[in-house]
């Protein structure tokens, strides 16, 4: 099945995508310099000049435009900001009713925006469906959907029969519906915000690294390899990549993700597999699948494996792992049996932004004057616009409900330096194995680790 795929990005390997903007040669100086040209990068960037036009916005982006992690996920674009009902309320429980709020609220804003800026992202509010692939399963959707009903979120349960008729598989004993959450093309996201960008005057630099920040009176110094920035303030959104403050280092982790894209589907392959509702769907075990459908009728697959190589290594090389692939199409071939024979066009692997809490964090430092926000955990499509708005508020020096928010006042726990981090980390994978085997039942390791803090998922 994947053995003559690409090994690019499905999102990335199109003749639409743009061709590489400049790099920076000079000096410049800016009002705001933003780090990152993936989806906060440039959320960051739109949002602070759709506020103050007269801002001079520079963002600058290390490799393309999207082409670390804003290219490479499954284009689930959730209301979640906690990475799900359940991690938001283990973590912030309290604020829980306000967050759940506020992630609708940028949903919609979201929304709004890709139609008041005119971006194409093929975008559509289809909800999500999480599945129960066995019955020991149905027990937590069960929780998951109460859990929802007493906060205020709709969140329905739909036994077999109900959620087979929207999905016809094998492997679904139930499901619980969840209505926020916009399916959408990543990269055609990414290039549109760019252009949205520049056309609100902000200035990007492509195949930019920014190697170093220094104070420079009230102001900050970036360098880079042919120019430098002198910037009032500074967001780095820099996602799995290393931190320019050495100390937020050991906060996360780089995790490796993979995924695969089916050729388009056949008429018949497609009214073979139901989907009427072209939710996205994810699978509710300890380890998890995420598959949805694209505007052409393929489907992606993805998930299942997070692997961490000691020392955070986030070397390209393993942006291609092909047992990974395999057991991704043995996968998707049991959740649907009726697609035997479909072919993968392109399969690849992409880094994460692991932290302990498996949602965003903040960080200010030279006063104030330097504000990051990463740690996503793989459900930064949406969250990624709290966050930028967040940053925001924070290097402006805003006093605003997002910045009380004890979400945004925390850090979670950083992990062990090496070599206990590897350990951990690769305890913890053996561990959800283990417990999946024994119908969800989480062992000593993972009970301590629950009770610590200090988790670790797909």
């Amino acid at each position: 099945m994947v053995a003559q795929a690409s090994r690019e990005p499905y999102w990335l390997d199109r003749p639409q995508r743009p061709a590489p903007r400049p790099r920076l040669d000079t000096s410049v100086t800016a009002d705001l310099l933003v780090v990152g040209g993936g989806f906060t990068g440039l959320w960051t960037a739109v949002q602070a000049a759709e506020e103050n036009p007269g801002r001079r916005v520079v963002l600058v982006e290390r490799d393309r435009i999207a082409e670390q992690a804003s290219g490479r996920n499954g284009g689930f674009c959730s209301a979640s900001i906690t990475h799900g009902l359940a991690n938001g309320l283990d973590r912030f429980g309290d604020e829980m009713p306000q967050l759940i709020r506020m992630g609708r609220e940028t949903l919609d804003a979201i929304e709004s925006t890709l139609e008041r800026l005119g971006i194409d992202a093929d975008a559509e509010r289809t909800g999500e469906l999480d599945i129960a692939n066995f019955d020991w399963q149905v027990a937590d959707l069960q929780e998951y959907s109460s859990q929802g009903a007493l906060l205020g979120a709709t969140l329905p349960l739909l036994p077999g029969p109900q959620a087979r008729e929207r999905v016809s598989s094998p492997m679904v004993a139930a499901a619980v519906l969840d209505p926020d959450v916009i399916m959408l093309d990543p990269a055609k996201l990414a290039w549109g915000l760019t252009r949205a960008a520049e056309d609100l005057g902000v200035t990007v630099y492509e195949n930019t690294e920014v190697t170093g920040l220094a104070s420079d009176g009230d102001r900050v110094r970036a360098s880079t390899a042919f120019g430098e920035i002198d910037a009032a303030a500074v967001v780095l959104a820099t996602s799995a990549s290393p931190s320019l403050l050495r100390r937020l280092r050991l906060y996360t982790v780089p995790v490796w993700d993979y995924a695969l894209m089916t050729e388009p589907l056949s008429p018949e392959q497609r009214a073979a597999v139901g989907w009427a509702g072209r939710e996205g769907l994810a699978d509710s075990g300890p380890r998890f699948h995420y598959f949805r459908l694209t505007a052409d009728d393929r489907i992606l697959f993805g998930g299942w494996d997070a692997l961490y190589h000691y020392g955070s290594d986030a070397d390209p090389r393993h942006a291609f792992e092909p047992r990974e692939f395999g057991l991704l199409g043995e996968h998707l071939l049991q959740f649907f049996p009726q697609l035997e024979g479909i072919r993968a066009t392109h399969a690849w692997g992409g880094v994460i932004d692991t932290c302990s809490r498996f949602c965003a964090f903040w960080d200010r430092a030279l006063d104030g004057r330097v504000v990051s926000v990463v740690g996503f955990t793989g459900l930064g499509v949406g969250a990624s616009h709290f966050g930028a708005r967040t940053a925001l508020d924070l290097v402006d020096g805003l006093d605003t409900e997002r910045t009380r928010l004890a979400m945004v006042r925390t850090k979670p726990i950083p992990f062990p330096p090496e070599p206990l981090r590897w350990f951990g980390i690769t305890l913890t994978r053996r561990e959800l194995a283990r417990s999946e085997r024994r119908q969800g039942k989480r062992g000593a390791w993972l009970s301590m680790m629950d009770r610590i803090g200090l988790g670790f998922d797909s």
